[in-house]
């Protein structure tokens, strides 16, 4: 038996993305995303990415989540306070 043969295909309308290395991982649209990176959310969120950089760089952000140096923006909660802004 070989490693082919252990593969399930996904799903019909699912997409497979290799990512480094040999194992294979679902790509997971952004809005079913509770984290996003800065890339992500200046894409979902329609902001650029230096003022995503200024809104979220305060130590104490409430919907930042740092993985050592990464920067993730915590969608609910980021969706929840631009909401109630005017302008950004």
């Amino acid at each position: 038996m070989t490693d082919t043969d252990n593969f399930m295909a996904p799903p019909k309308g699912e997409q497979v993305k290799a990512v480094s290395g040999s194992t294979n991982r679902k790509e997971v649209p952004i809005s079913d995303k509770a984290l996003l990176t800065l890339e992500e959310a200046a894409v979902y969120f329609n902001i650029g990415m230096q003022k995503l950089r200024e809104l979220t760089g305060d130590d104490h952000c409430p919907y930042v989540l740092w993985n050592g140096s990464k920067r993730l923006i915590k969608r609910k909660p980021f969706e929840e306070y631009l909401f109630r802004q005017f302008s950004v």
